[in-house]
């Protein structure tokens, strides 16, 4: 009786370690294999943002334009290539390239009135979803 119950003993200690070490290490596994993260932009996460939104059309008042570059999982993207257009109005960059927070900055300013609209081109491939509207008056 003795040696099936050292038998058991043994089989269980085996296997709750098994289990043990797959449950512990899981989650910590791709911190210590040093797995990367999602570095992949995504065209309908990235967002665009700009302000005002309704400018004097003098050529020198601005309006920041804001790009944030997110992969799917919304994480920033950080030295990606970004290519500006807007309709009116004059960019003061063009093509920018994002920083350690997936962010770039433009300005937008504009001489003649109207409507522009401001379109982004991430790597020269992919285009955002979002565009915007900037009215200059």
């Amino acid at each position: 009786m003795d040696k099936k119950l050292g038998g058991l003993l043994l089989v269980f200690f085996l296997l709750f370690t098994v289990f043990a070490s797959s449950i512990l290490f899981s989650t910590q596994l791709s911190s210590i294999t040093g797995a990367k993260e999602d570095y992949v932009p995504s065209a309908k996460a990235s967002l665009l943002f700009a302000y005002p939104l309704l400018v004097k059309a003098d050529g020198t008042t601005k309006s920041i334009i804001s790009i944030f570059i997110r992969s799917d999982k919304g994480m920033p993207v950080k030295d990606k290539k970004v290519i500006l257009t807007a309709s009116v109005g004059q960019l003061n960059i063009p093509e920018v390239t994002t920083d350690e927070k997936g962010k770039a900055t433009v300005t937008l300013t504009s001489s003649t009135k109207g409507v522009s609209v401001i379109e982004a081109m991430i790597d020269g491939n992919l285009k955002m979803t979002q565009s915007l509207s900037i009215t200059f008056e």
